[in-house]
């Protein structure tokens, strides 16, 4: 039970917390209100902040973007245009990857990096 994934919310007021702070300033800082920030730490909102609200609440944290968004239940835009650009093969891709562990993915992750790279340079 100890490794449960909190809600995005929670975190989130952790984090601002933990990182000193207030609502006020870091609603003024990610650019929303004092009042949608305190709903969302409290998951009274109905849909998560854009991936691009959450990347900059992420960025002033000092948290990996990507991993917050996924948290917050949203998908970054690049990723989204990737998706749509190969919508057989990208879906198939991630349901190929589903249950590797990090390690695996990060090694996966390298060689097609080093695929594409070498494909670049012919």
């Amino acid at each position: 039970m100890g490794n449960q994934v909190k809600p995005f919310g929670v975190l989130l007021r952790q984090r601002r917390l933990k990182s000193g702070y207030s609502l006020r300033k870091f609603a003024q800082l990610a650019d929303v209100s004092p009042t949608y920030l305190s709903q969302v730490e409290q998951g009274k909102v109905e849909r998560p902040p854009t991936a691009e609200r959450v990347r900059k609440m992420a960025e002033l944290l000092d948290q990996n973007p990507d991993q917050w968004i996924a948290l917050a239940g949203r998908m970054p835009e690049d990723l989204r245009d990737i998706i749509k650009s190969e919508p057989e093969a990208m879906p198939a891709l991630l349901r190929a990857a589903k249950g590797l562990s990090a390690e695996e993915l990060r090694k996966f992750t390298k060689r097609m990096e080093n695929k594409r790279d070498e494909g670049g340079k012919k």
